[in-house]
């Protein structure tokens, strides 16, 4: 049988990730804290080790800036640019802020004044066009917007196919293709109930591999070592490897309710929030006419503020009798990509030890 499918949340959020930063870093052991993974860390000590990397990536969103920005190229410890000074300032200013002025809740971060300039504008800015008469609101009722977090998730099963329709289902196997910034990469993707995943991305520089056991996740990349990984990645490689997550959405979080609804370019949607102890909040959008998931927003918990991730789904078609998206597209602050499957086998044999991570290889005799 073959068909086009999506790939899972996770596994392409990992495959971005390497392909971006080509495992230039080790990952951090996750019991250490980053003054003992790293040196010469000052403001951000106490911070666990697999967090640093991401408050990093805060702070360049935040600002607008690369990595060069405060740091030299090959020396990330050196203090030999004013802005690393600076960064670690206003690291202890906003530090101060939240815990003087708002119980030490993070309210106030880098985006808060910066916005993505690394000069943050003090002057509000002048009207651009005239003012547009208010709208009176529209009912709830009109767009079939729901306040019941029960009925949305059930709608949301029923549309796919009914649930019952997708437990008939235990493998998968894809195809397709990544599009990001006009370059174009193959990619495979190998699923087997009920939380083990694979994706595979095949690159000029090599295949990128993302996998996660059923227990673990690991990363992979041509050349190098395979590594495990660690704090928000295994977190959100858990949750996507649930191979029937539509069905679970009520098992996987403690606390699911209905946000305000929202839109998504000019239709309203359906909004229910999930909550898992410990973890930041998941966003669920749904169509109300559909009463399909058209958009999900997760984050990435860093010591300076959350990383969005936000994955927007679209061209939903009837496979088999189960509805499934064919694209979807994938945003950070530093960048989006579009990843389109072509081709699709359900129900066909994977071994578990296609998701095992490899041993590393011993070095060559001299």
């Amino acid at each position: 049988m073959k068909s086009r499918r999506i790939f899972s949340i996770v596994a392409v959020l990992c495959l971005m990730s390497a392909a971006r930063q080509a495992y230039s870093q080790p990952a951090p052991e996750p019991s250490k804290l980053a003054e003992q993974a790293f040196k010469n860390i000052q403001a951000l000590k106490g911070t666990p080790a697999e967090q640093l990397f991401p408050a990093m990536q805060f702070i360049s969103a935040s600002l607008g800036v690369e990595c060069d920005f405060c740091h030299v190229q090959g020396k990330f410890d050196a203090d030999d640019k004013r802005p690393k000074q600076t960064a670690r300032k206003m690291i202890v200013m906003t530090f101060a802020l939240n815990k003087e002025n708002f119980d030490g809740h993070r309210e106030v971060t880098c985006y808060s004044c910066h916005r993505g300039k690394n000069d943050p504008v003090g002057t509000p800015p002048v009207a651009d066009q005239d003012s547009m008469p208010e709208r009176a609101p529209v009912k709830s009722s009109e767009t079939g917007v729901m306040s019941d977090a029960d009925q949305i998730l059930a709608k949301y099963v029923e549309a796919l196919g009914g649930a019952e329709a997708i437990k008939k289902i235990s493998s998968r196997t894809e195809k397709g293709h990544i599009t990001a910034g006009g370059d174009e990469s193959a990619i495979e993707v190998f699923m087997k109930a009920p939380d083990k995943r694979m994706s595979v991305m095949h690159t000029a520089r090599g295949d990128s591999i993302t996998a996660f056991d059923g227990k673990a996740g690991w990363l992979g990349n041509s050349g190098r070592p395979p590594r495990d990984m660690v704090g928000a990645e295994v977190e959100a490689a858990r949750l996507d490897a649930d191979f029937y997550f539509a069905t679970h959405i009520k098992e996987v979080f403690t606390q699911l309710r209905v946000g305000h609804s929202e839109k998504i370019g000019d239709r309203e949607a359906n909004v229910v929030v999930g909550v898992r102890q410990g973890q930041p909040p998941v966003r669920l959008y749904f169509d109300p006419g559909s009463g399909l998931l058209v958009r999900l927003v997760r984050y990435a918990e860093t010591p300076l503020g959350r990383n969005p991730t936000q994955i927007d789904y679209a061209d939903y078609l009837d496979v088999d009798g189960v509805k499934i998206p064919f694209r979807w597209t994938l945003a950070r602050p530093n960048g989006r990509f579009t990843i389109q499957v072509d081709q699709a086998q359900q129900n066909v044999p994977v071994a578990d030890d296609k998701f095992a991570k490899p041993a590393a290889s011993e070095p060559a005799a001299p």
